[in-house]
């Protein structure tokens, strides 16, 4: 079925823009803090879609719809100015559909940092942590066959069901997770990988767990610089006289002392809303 478009007319007499970025639940926040970072005097609306976390193992369906109807409530009823698909398995599923219902809206999507991880590596074997829904997904392998296709480069990728929602818990530093993360690591580790590429924005919240486990010193590439760069090319300088307000919705249970450790502030959730 053809997807509708709605075109966006919103005022430039403001220079200070709305950015609306969404996850499943609390890694998206590693992006938030990235663009607050970049752009200290954007106005930012983040949604932790906690209700039908984690994402990594929906169907694409499932999370098209979900991310349609979360792009629908920032855009047309908080006025976005652009949007974050914080979280690579909502990319690989959604961001195609999202741009052209949206076709205005400068839409950023989140792809595991293959490119990077290229130009990091020494030994030419690269770890790739992500969920099972991004490493099957068409965006994916198109990613790597793409920029791996003319180097010689290892891939050691490790689809890691469970992580998300260890970390989302607060589980990261218990004997379980560390079992999870050998299982995971410990091909990696001997194989003499030395850079890891953290495909999920939930994983750098665990980077240190992954580095204790790997042993020898490793590379891990996250994408919210990245992220941040390409909003600040896309959207110009933000006002930064004073920082830009924060503002955090959640579909379900969320974990505010978690969310104050993320960003360094305590933030209060104005509003829970179901999609």
């Amino acid at each position: 079925m053809p997807v509708e478009k709605f075109s966006i007319f919103h005022s430039q007499s403001s220079i200070r823009k709305r950015i609306c970025v969404f996850d499943s639940g609390l890694g998206g926040l590693t992006v938030v803090r990235s663009i607050r970072e970049w752009l200290p005097g954007a106005e930012i609306l983040y949604l932790a879609d906690t209700a039908h976390a984690p994402y990594g193992e929906k169907t694409h369906e499932e999370i098209r719809r979900y991310s349609l109807e979360i792009a629908r409530f920032f855009v047309e009823e908080q006025g976005g100015d652009a949007l974050v698909v914080a979280c690579n398995t909502a990319t690989s599923a959604a961001i195609a559909v999202l741009r052209e219902r949206y076709p205005d809206l400068p839409i950023v999507g989140t792809e595991p940092g293959i490119k990077p991880a290229l130009g990091a590596t020494q030994t030419g074997k690269i770890g790739v942590m992500a969920t099972p829904a991004t490493l099957a997904g068409e965006k994916y392998q198109a990613l790597v066959d793409r920029l791996c296709g003319t180097q010689e480069v290892e891939l050691f990728e490790r689809a890691c069901p469970g992580l998300v929602d260890r970390i989302e818990t607060g589980r990261i530093d218990t004997p379980e997770t560390r079992a999870m993360l050998e299982g995971w690591l410990s091909p990696m580790r001997s194989a003499g990988v030395d850079t890891i590429v953290l495909g999920c924005t939930h994983y750098p919240l665990a980077a240190e767990a992954i580095g204790q486990v790997m042993e020898a010193p490793v590379t891990l590439i996250e994408t919210g610089e990245a992220i941040a760069r390409r909003l600040a090319s896309l959207l110009g300088e933000q006002p930064a006289e004073e920082p830009g307000h924060l503002r955090i919705f959640a579909t379900g249970p969320i974990d505010d002392k978690a969310v104050e450790r993320i960003v360094g502030e305590k933030v209060d959730l104005e509003l829970r809303i179901e999609n």
